[in-house]
């Protein structure tokens, strides 16, 4: 296990649930109070997302992060005598510093408990990385220190460079790196600037968006970068990781996900249960075959799912190969209504609710088209950073549906990445009021 998913919304609601039953119990009274109850949650939801209280860093510590429980302590006290305040409730000074001192004492033996048993978990082989050098100088002995602490959850599997040597941790020269790093499964990649020229630096960061390979740079001091990138601390080590999305970390993807179960229940309940029914009765009329067409696509990290749509052409053996087209003689005459009008792709929302996509994403390929444009697009499974959407940034400007000439997917693809890279919630919304309003003023490549 890679990535432990469920750190951060467990901790969320361990720490609503020791302030509520704090509350409830040292104060019945207080605890029956609704509007009270209802601003001291909200009031902790909204500060620990602000000050980024949640651990996102794979390096964050007790102690390194403790003057986020200061900071914390300090603006909810603020929030919670704000409430007597305005509300004129004559409460006893002792009795809200005791209120206060129990939620923070309870919350930093947690937290400590928390890091040391997610120490122990690593340790024992969860929640790692897998990671590679290229290059060798001075400070890959310093970054070893960082990596060798299997606490931070590093499984170091040796550096490349093009001077030999017998250390067990030689892996090879340069040019090897590439292929030891396709045929064995590493997460990340730090480069050491000093080591590499600027044609090296940028077939690596190429190899490794084509790749989906994280690619982080160790700066030579006299080097100075004009490319947004996002600085880490190893110990007193700078690296740059050239490939930060929005998306990385913990708090925007639970903002996404708590935004698609949301917006999918809605459609499903609102929506899908009386239309299906329709949908259904009217393709089994026209056609035999099933009422939804499942296929295998690529998602998020290019995992395989099955993506789900009504059926709208007849069943057909090159379903899973061949992109529809313009006048598809496998098109029936209800599946031409729900492709103009994009009811066909409504079922999705099932993949929302299950995870396997977003509302809003780059649309997902057919398996055998993500083989053909991954090798020649570049950068195209940089898209795969994200998982699929229902609708999305590309097709909002009209690279939806068949691919006529390779600029509609080379276009296609530089959208898909500039939305990954440029995630937010507003983006999202923006998009599905555009989606929208062209839906009902009709697409051109809707077909």
């Amino acid at each position: 296990m890679k990535r432990a998913s469920l750190i951060i919304p467990v901790s969320i609601v361990i720490h609503l649930i020791i302030i509520n039953l704090t509350l409830f119990t040292l104060s019945y009274d207080t605890y029956n109070d609704v509007v009270a109850i209802v601003y001291y949650n909200l009031s902790w939801l909204l500060i620990t997302f602000a000050i980024d209280f949640y651990p996102t860093k794979r390096n964050e510590r007790f102690f390194t992060s403790f003057h986020k429980v200061l900071g914390l302590f300090f603006i909810f006290s603020l929030a919670y005598f704000t409430n007597f305040s305005f509300r004129n409730l004559v409460i006893s000074p002792e009795y809200q510093l005791k209120v206060l001192l129990v939620i923070f004492s309870t919350i930093m033996i947690y937290r400590y408990i928390f890091y040391y048993l997610r120490d122990i978990y690593r340790v024992e082989g969860g929640n790692f990385v897998s990671v590679v050098v290229i290059g060798r100088d001075r400070k890959l002995k310093k970054i070893r220190q960082i990596f060798d602490q299997p606490e931070l959850g590093y499984r170091y599997r040796g550096y490349f460079d093009n001077n030999p040597s017998k250390s067990i941790t030689y892996l090879g020269n340069i040019d090897q790196a590439f292929e030891f790093i396709r045929n064995n499964t590493v997460d990340e990649v730090y480069c050491m600037v000093s080591r590499l020229s600027s044609d090296q630096i940028n077939e690596l960061i190429a190899f490794c968006d084509n790749n989906l390979v994280k690619i982080k740079m160790v700066p030579d001091n006299k080097e100075i970068y004009t490319r947004a990138m996002d600085v880490e601390l190893f110990g007193n080590v700078p690296i740059l990781n050239l490939r930060k999305l929005p998306l990385d970390t913990d708090v925007a993807r639970y903002t996404k996900r708590t935004f698609d179960i949301i917006f999918s229940s809605l459609v499903i309940l609102l929506v899908l249960s009386w239309l299906v029914p329709i949908i259904g009765f009217l393709i089994k009329m026209e056609s035999r075959g099933p009422v939804f067409f499942k296929q295998r696509r690529h998602g998020v990290n290019k995992q395989s799912f099955f993506c789900y749509k009504f059926r709208s052409m007849a069943v057909n053996k090159d379903a899973d190969t061949k992109m529809m087209t313009k006048n598809d003689v496998r098109l029936t005459k209800i599946g031409k209504f729900i492709r103009k009008t994009s009811i066909d792709e409504l079922p999705q929302f099932i993949n929302v609710l299950k995870g396997d996509m977003s509302v809003v994403g780059p649309r997902p390929h057919m398996e055998a088209h993500t083989r053909e444009y991954e090798s020649s697009v570049d950068k195209y499974l940089v898209r795969h950073y994200a998982k699929p959407g229902i609708t999305g940034l590309a097709q909002i400007k009209g690279y939806r549906g068949e691919v006529v000439v390779k600029s509609d997917i080379v276009n296609r693809t530089r959208l898909d990445i500039f939305y990954v890279e440029k995630w937010s919630l507003l983006l999202d919304v923006k998009i599905i009021v555009k989606t929208v309003l062209n839906a009902i003023g009709g697409e051109e490549k809707a077909y």
